[in-house]
């Protein structure tokens, strides 16, 4: 996965070179992990450079800061705006956005509301997120043995980087073991999404995928890629998914900002149908790139010029 920085930083409302951007080392969030943040895209289309549902992206950002009580100090225009700014500013036709909003330095114990809450914006050119072949022949998966957060526990809904904590776990387990990505179950044992990705089942041409109630992110890539497969007159449902579904799906892929929409074929070492992406992965696949480039009309206004 290529990682290229860029110069500049949006940090606090204003632009700063990239290894200027910094903060202390007793701010809340090295310590609590009080942060926010999201994954945007923006691509190089037909009629130059476009971020993907930019609003939406942001929209979100304040809803997971309104869960855990982190006033942003900004407008949701404003950070709209700002990440068109830092994109421009760097100069990308194509890159990664990286907002975040996070307790800044204040206060070394836990209550954080003594401490501002500071908001930065990143962009970065970034390749396939699970490898270059991924988005052709698809990735081997493993069901992970760490489970997703418990209801009423920490917020699944919100972005937030607490949670990612056992992202990680699930992420370096399935690396460990030879796997490129792990899917996680819930508590009740039925699966929930990948460490980063939502997830997506194809069986006799229907597709389900579970439900917000799994503990999973409410992804923007998920609700595109369901608004895309109903106007094709594909049955989409959201339901629970029981783990052995996983084995006898004919079609498996997981969508998101950093991976788009990409396939499994293979889940602990069984092949998912024939072990390559299959047709109706690859027509909603196929819908969703016409848009991202310009191909086809951006009919549901889900890009943002630069």
């Amino acid at each position: 996965m290529a990682f290229t920085p860029s110069k500049l930083i949006w940090m606090n409302g204003k632009l700063m070179p990239w290894d200027e951007a910094r903060i202390h080392v007793l701010s809340h969030v090295v310590h609590y992990g009080s942060s926010v943040f999201e994954g945007i895209r923006c691509y190089d289309t037909r009629r130059g450079p476009a971020v993907f549902r930019l609003r939406e992206h942001v929209r979100r950002l304040f809803d997971s800061a309104k869960i855990y009580r982190m006033p942003i100090p900004y407008s949701v225009d404003q950070l709209v705006a700002a990440c068109l700014e830092t994109v421009k500013a760097n100069g990308f036709r194509a890159c990664y956005i990286r907002p975040v909003a996070f307790r800044g330095y204040g206060d070394v114990g836990l209550n954080p509301q003594g401490c501002p809450v500071d908001v930065a914006i990143a962009v970065w050119g970034w390749g396939a997120y699970l490898g270059s072949e991924a988005l052709e022949r698809g990735v081997d998966v493993q069901v992970s043995s760490w489970t997703r957060l418990a209801p009423n526990t920490l917020p699944a809904m919100a972005k937030a980087g607490a949670n990612y904590a056992n992202s990680q776990l699930i992420k370096m387990e399935a690396l460990a073991n030879g796997f490129a990505e792990g899917i996680a179950l819930d508590t009740q044992g039925y699966v929930s999404e990948g460490s980063g990705e939502n997830l997506f089942l194809v069986r006799d041409g229907k597709i389900a995928t579970p439900p917000l109630g799994a503990s999973i992110l409410p992804g923007i890539t998920r609700a595109s890629v369901i608004v895309l497969a109903r106007e094709m007159a594909l049955e989409v449902s959201e339901e629970r998914v029981p783990r052995e579904a996983l084995y006898l799906a004919d079609e498996l892929f997981f969508t998101g900002t950093a991976v788009e929409i990409t396939p499994v074929r293979s889940v602990d070492r069984i092949e998912v149908g024939p072990g390559r992406p299959g047709p109706v992965t690859k027509r909603i696949d196929a819908a969703f790139r016409a848009i991202l480039s310009g191909e086809a009309d951006d009919r549901h206004g889900w890009l943002e010029p630069v």
